[in-house]
């Protein structure tokens, strides 16, 4: 594995930012990991990159307990914190030969990432002159250039037009995937608040909200969830068993009054089927709507401010 997380807390004063949180991340998974502000996400990353210490727990990176051994954690991640610190009066070649010159990188290497990171044309600028845009490319490069097993990315798209959006997806996919000879890519933990960004370059999710976990399934679970739930009220009341009577039925909730939570386990438009359960049984519905099941929509069930 790469990242081991067990029952990490952190607690600023009497307000917990993290609640016990736990995962795993195995080596060459790409993880998106979302949630409202002030879910944690940031407190974790940070936890994880050795800039913050927990109250409590244990976190694993690359075999390193970021506590103990916290140069040996530096040293093989890669980090682009939500605010992206530079030196804005170095050119962008200069930075980054600077900071290989601290990983004893060679010049070669440096002209590489700046190619990957498209930054060929703005290589001889300052960064103070860059756009938001280009300023991300300069911290992405940076948190690529020694060549790390595990990338931690803090909003790593934040101020990216459509065009440099799909060029730093595909970046980010391409330093995930497995390499020629059959070795696992690279890890990266990516924290991001555009759901299509995750859907676009992820294995997997993990949702945070008030500093605890509140889902963590891989991709193509919830992409292949035949689970459709349907919100109905009527204008009396119904026996669920009969309403259990329905086709491929799974489950059935009273949430309040005569409304009614209905799922099924189908691909299949079950509306009809319930406007027809209706009028056998002379039932007026007062009103329907099917719930939809995208992570943009789960992600605002799990998160919502109650």
């Amino acid at each position: 594995m790469s990242i081991h997380v067990e029952n990490i807390t952190k607690t600023y004063g009497d307000q917990k930012a993290l609640n016990n949180v736990s995962f795993t991340i195995e080596k060459g998974e790409i993880v998106g990991f979302l949630g409202p502000n002030g879910a944690g996400k940031s407190t974790m990353m940070k936890i994880l990159t050795t800039f913050l210490p927990a109250s409590e727990g244990i976190a694993i990176v690359n075999g390193y307990d970021v506590t103990k051994e916290a140069i040996d954690v530096k040293s093989s991640v890669g980090y682009l914190p939500e605010h992206n610190p530079l030196y804005l009066d170095m050119y962008v070649r200069e930075y980054l030969l600077f900071n290989a010159g601290i990983y004893n990188i060679p010049k070669s290497e440096v002209e590489d990432v700046i190619e990957k990171t498209g930054l060929s044309s703005e290589a001889n600028k300052k960064i103070g002159q860059l756009s938001k845009g280009y300023r991300q490319r300069v911290g992405l490069a940076n948190a690529l250039l020694h060549d790390p097993e595990v990338l931690i990315l803090d909003e790593p798209t934040t101020g990216l037009d459509p065009n440099q959006l799909i060029e730093i997806r595909q970046l980010i996919k391409d330093v995930g995937k497995d390499l020629p000879n059959g070795q696992a890519g690279k890890t990266v933990l990516l924290s991001t608040h555009i759901m299509q960004e995750v859907e676009a370059i992820c294995d997997r999710v993990i949702i945070i909200n008030k500093g605890e976990i509140v889902l963590d399934k891989k991709l193509s679970e919830l992409k292949n969830n035949k689970q459709q739930i349907i919100e109905v009220e009527f204008d009396y009341r119904v026996e669920e068993i009969a309403l259990q009577r329905l086709p491929k039925i799974d489950k059935v909730e009273n949430s309040v009054g005569f409304v009614y939570q209905l799922y099924f386990q189908t691909e299949q438009d079950m509306r009809g089927k319930v406007f027809d359960f209706a009028h056998d049984n002379g039932l007026k519905i007062l009103q329907l709507h099917q719930k939809n099941t995208t992570l943009e929509k789960l992600f605002s069930e799990l998160t919502i401010q109650k």
